[in-house]
């Protein structure tokens, strides 16, 4: 990880400017996402990953000592007590290093995301 801000233009690129120990847990994050929502396009966003539908459903990023995973809308919130175990702020949760990311959750969260983003479409095209 360089401390020169790049611009990254594609996953892939910002993938490969972390070490290994980072990376394996940024491809775990990736795998999981993309096993709930096949259908979702891979954007970079905010110069770090996301996951697209018509709107983002979540971002993750990668630090020294955790992975950051921002599942925006009510995400995380939903989630308080699956949650609990890990490092939270308003929007954001950080899956330590150390661990193994929590797949499982991780799918669940984004199962929720889609569904909440399902509903606001659904909402929007009935008030057409």
């Amino acid at each position: 990880m360089s401390k020169v801000k790049t611009k990254f233009t594609s996953v892939e690129e910002y993938l490969a400017s972390f070490p290994e120990n980072i990376k394996v847990r940024l491809l775990e994050i990736r795998e999981a996402i993309k096993k709930t929502v096949p259908e979702a396009d891979e954007v970079i966003s905010y110069n770090i990953p996301a996951f697209k539908l018509k709107t983002v459903l979540v971002w993750y990023a990668g630090y020294k000592k955790h992975i950051g995973f921002y599942p925006v809308g009510e995400g995380s919130e939903a989630f308080g007590e699956e949650l609990s175990a890990y490092k939270l702020s308003k929007g954001t949760v950080r899956f330590p290093l150390d661990q193994p990311i929590p797949a499982d959750l991780v799918r669940e969260i984004v199962k929720y995301r889609k569904k909440e983003e399902d509903e606001k479409l659904l909402l929007k095209s009935k008030t057409r």
